[in-house]
């Protein structure tokens, strides 16, 4: 069957690898935009597999040349997709692909989940509350020995409201080794990205509360107990009722409470590097 000339999709003129149209420059585009251009020219290059992980970038000139942008342009885009960790820049050597593992995700909710106001931090933590539970259960049937003999040293009943700081950072490594003994690197990646920016909150947490850092103890035991026994439910529901703690309890907070957290968290800090944390 002959269809209408008319009807038929004109034959593109460019490479196979070029399905982005070619960079016409408008009469007036601000750098940023210029910018992204690049940026996108170069993500396509790694989409469509032109550029490979491992691979060396090809020489400024050539690569501007060929996507169709100026070489100012390119290095912006560049500088960018290294601070993503897209791009490894080698002083005295060249530019490459990263691995573009996981870790790339950490890197690009980084910045937006440092930024998260008060209002969205219990949200944050309810995404945690759906997230950590399946990682503790997938870890149940996978954690091995020596791991779960690094989770028990995270547990120290010893540590009072003072060391709260410690507390927190023992916490954030419990919760980091367990989401790696699920064997899924991407939700590594994505619990390391919603824990980090609720440290300070945390900490507050075991400053203002009496009680919770032997109730979070309590917990992680549990947590543990469940794991050694390679008991996947009860490792999901001991986790949920962990986690589920700190969101009943951020939810509940005053508005205004992050000025608060930030001034008794930051005498609190102070004391810990002075080694006050440890009397």
């Amino acid at each position: 069957m002959t269809l209408d000339p008319a009807l038929e999709p004109p034959v593109s003129r460019w490479p196979l690898h070029a399905a982005l149209p070619p960079f016409r420059a408008p009469s007036r585009r601000t750098r940023t935009s210029v910018t992204d251009d690049a940026i996108t020219r170069i993500r396509h290059m790694i989409l469509t597999g032109e550029l490979a992980p491992g691979d060396k970038l090809p020489p400024e000139s050539d690569l501007a040349a060929e996507l169709g942008l100026s070489r100012t342009s390119l290095r912006e885009a560049v500088r960018a997709l290294t601070l993503l960790g897209v791009i490894d820049t080698r002083q005295g050597d060249a530019s490459y692909i990263t691995n573009l593992g996981p870790e790339l995700l950490l890197n690009a909710l980084g910045l937006a989940m440092d930024l998260q106001r008060e209002d969205t931090m219990a949200d944050l933590v309810g995404v945690r509350r759906i997230l950590e539970p399946s990682a503790t259960a997938m870890a149940a049937s996978r954690i091995t020995g020596p791991e779960l003999d690094h989770l028990r040293t995270l547990i120290r009943p010893e540590l009072s409201e003072e060391q709260a700081r410690e507390a927190v950072e023992l916490d954030w490594e419990f919760h980091h080794a367990i989401a790696r003994a699920s064997g899924n690197e991407l939700l590594v990646a994505l619990l390391d990205g919603l824990t980090a920016p609720t440290m300070r909150m945390r900490t507050w947490r075991g400053l203002s509360v009496p009680g919770i850092i032997e109730r979070t103890v309590a917990e992680h035991e549990a947590i543990v107990g469940a794991l050694e026994d390679g008991d996947v439910e009860l490792a999901r529901a001991t986790a949920t009722v962990h986690v589920a703690g700190v969101e009943a309890w951020v939810r509940a907070l005053p508005p205004g409470w992050s000025t608060q957290a930030a001034a008794e968290v930051s005498i609190q800090t102070t004391r810990f590097h002075r080694g006050e944390g440890a009397r």
